[in-house]
């Protein structure tokens, strides 16, 4: 299945786009951070490489249009994590999707969401990958994270990257930094975008199996 979706959720009705690969070893749902949605350019980027490895992708919105308006929603990480466990149930009803594992790609307070959901018994993540992400904001749910984990972080975005060794420390999962030389928050400068995605590419492959070099 590909192309747009909608995923009810409650009351509302998330919009997402789904691509899904013929022979798909995995798939990767993407967490976008504040400010953002499912047209993030950035995300989009690296779901393209991951879609190239031979995954899935799912991204969609956290929030309605109404309920972006209300600032405190899009910090609610509580909220987020609800919101991305129904996600993943809608998309484990999926008839197509037996037996494929499911990742995470968060950024920003999207991977703290990823993290907290991961962290619950009943949710099923064969990996996560953060860029550029406050795991920070997962608080006490890191310790209880499962999956294995790797953090992206620009090398010249200082504050995140003492953030990110912080909350590095108190996970207990299999767990990876990846600094990328020269890039700040947003990854705007030249490769280093390309590198996080190569990261999280190869992360994926080796945790979600199959998959294949882009």
């Amino acid at each position: 299945m590909n192309g747009d979706v909608t995923v009810q959720v409650g009351t509302a009705r998330l919009a997402g786009r789904l691509i899904v690969p013929s022979e798909a070893a995995g798939v990767v749902v993407f967490v976008h951070g504040s400010g953002s949605s499912r047209h993030s350019p950035r995300n989009r980027y690296v779901a393209d490489a991951l879609e190239r490895a031979g995954f899935g992708t799912l991204l969609f919105d956290l929030l309605t249009t109404d309920e972006e308006a209300l600032r405190a929603n899009v910090f609610d990480i509580a909220l987020l994590a609800d919101r991305l466990i129904q996600v993943i149930g809608w998309l484990n009803e999926q008839p197509w999707k037996a037996g494929l594992p499911v990742g995470l790609f968060g950024a920003s307070t999207g991977a703290a969401a990823a993290l907290r959901a991961a962290a619950e018994p009943a949710v099923e993540v064969a990996a996560i990958v953060s860029r550029g992400g406050r795991p920070d904001l997962a608080g006490s749910y890191l310790s209880r994270v499962r999956a294995p984990t790797l953090l992206i972080v620009g090398g010249l975005d200082h504050l995140v990257l003492d953030l990110n060794r912080a909350a590095q420390a108190r996970l207990r999962c299999l767990n990876e930094l990846a600094v990328v030389p020269g890039a700040t928050h947003l990854f705007e400068e030249p490769g280093t975008l390309e590198s996080a995605a190569e990261l999280a590419t190869h992360w994926f492959i080796d945790h979600l199996g199959g998959g294949r070099e882009s």
